[in-house]
């Protein structure tokens, strides 16, 4: 089928050279034998080795995954971990299967988190319709009650949604690594409310309806003439495209449009929404962040537009990775020297965990998190971030800052 594929694609785009080319009878003569060569391939013959149908089972058992007694993703019969590659040469496929199983992966967590953590679930924006797009945090019966101590967790971007610090580590590793669980579990242990934030959680699709997509095609303010000349263009482009597209992805996916959800359409604003909403409201006296990779960049956002607030209120910060730039955001020289003494960065290192790490910017302290793989640096930098949330909580009790490193990478520190 591959090599089938390379002969076509070779010859099509000998097609479209030849007609961008204005040559002579030779060259037109050339590119009617090789449109008469291409019309005789079958691609009906092609397509019969193609990828299966996108469609995929709903649920763990379907897959035929569990999650054993170790919180590692193991297969039913064989107890083998999770294989990407289920079918060989269809990357696309197994790419979508991947996706399938995380999205289950997600309603798992979500199910952890209400059952395991008995935490409850809050729909966002607190005053949301019935009929508009919503999202949702979760947090403990006490989070906004507890007058000691309140732990605040953030993820970071792309895929992964409330209570988890990556999916592949999920899949491929445990639930340990890859969620908040344990930490939430600590926080609770240790007498903290918990508030799990759901920052990438920020539209829902819905399946463009036929005028919607005619509209969206038609919508331009051009003169008619020069719309007419255009929309030439991109039917005779359609029209390659889905010569390829027959071929390529058999099974066109549908159409979709966003809907946002009302001050809640992307991290920063999730972030500040919830604080707004909900971490300001509570009556905790010492406020924690933990925020992982674009998590910190929305922490650090946060504290832009409410810095006042933010000093007053939360004790420390333990950031994981964190992509926050004090330049691009143009933060205030108030904010960075707060976050130099109430912030700690851990980051992926080679170095062993806490050891200092020098840093070009001027913000908080850089300690390495014990491991070089991003995705890992929340976990390996566990036991570290609630060391240093005591510390800074006895340092606020007793007016003595707290401690980021050990001992010998501090004096280390200080002296730089």
């Amino acid at each position: 089928m591959y090599v089938y594929l390379s002969i076509l694609n070779l010859l099509t785009v000998w097609v479209m050279m030849a007609q961008l080319q204005q040559g002579g009878p030779d060259e037109k003569e050339k590119t009617t034998a090789l449109k008469d060569l291409l019309s005789r391939i079958d691609l009906d013959e092609l397509m019969k080795k193609d990828e299966p149908p996108l469609e995929f089972p709903d649920t763990l058992e379907g897959f035929e995954y569990i999650f054993n007694e170790k919180g590692q993703l193991r297969h039913i019969k064989t107890g083998e971990p999770f294989v990407f590659n289920y079918r060989e040469d269809l990357h696309r496929w197994n790419q979508k299967r991947y996706e399938a199983l995380g999205e289950i992966i997600t309603k798992y967590v979500y199910e952890l988190l209400q059952k395991e953590c008995h935490l409850k679930k809050v729909t966002l924006p607190v005053d949301a319709t019935e009929s508009e797009p919503k999202s949702f945090i979760f947090m403990s019966e006490d989070a906004l009650t507890n007058p000691d101590k309140l732990l605040v967790l953030i993820h970071g971007n792309g895929v992964v949604r409330a209570g988890q610090w990556a999916r592949r580590l999920i899949i491929n590793e445990d639930l340990d690594s890859g969620t908040q669980i344990p930490y939430i579990k600590r926080a609770i242990e240790e007498g903290y409310g918990v508030i799990v934030l759901n920052p990438n959680e920020n539209y829902i699709e819905v399946e463009k309806t036929k005028a919607q997509v005619q509209l969206s095609s038609d919508s331009s303010d051009e003169p008619a003439e020069k719309r007419e000349r255009k929309d030439k263009i991109q039917k005779e482009t359609k029209k390659r495209r889905d010569f390829y597209e027959k071929y390529r992805n058999p099974q066109k996916e549908k159409e979709t449009m966003q809907m946002y959800i009302r001050d809640n359409g992307s991290p920063e604003e999730h972030a500040i929404y919830v604080w707004d909403h909900f971490i300001s409201q509570s009556a905790a006296e010492n406020v924690f962040f933990v925020a992982h990779s674009y998590g910190g960049l929305a922490f650090v956002e946060l504290m832009i537009q409410r810095e006042a607030e933010v000093k007053n209120k939360v004790t420390a910060v333990a950031l994981t990775d964190s992509v926050h730039n004090v330049w691009h955001q143009e933060v205030g020289k108030t904010i960075r020297e707060w976050m130099r003494e109430n912030c700690c960065n851990w980051v992926s290192s080679s170095e062993p965990l806490d050891t200092s790490v020098e840093s070009m910017l001027p913000d908080c302290p850089r300690v390495s998190a014990g491991t070089e793989r991003h995705e890992l640096t929340s976990w390996k930098s566990f036991p570290s971030i609630f060391k240093f949330f005591s510390e800074a909580l006895e340092a606020k009790n007793s007016s003595v800052k707290p401690t980021p490193t050990r001992r010998s990478n501090r004096i280390k520190y200080e002296e730089l």
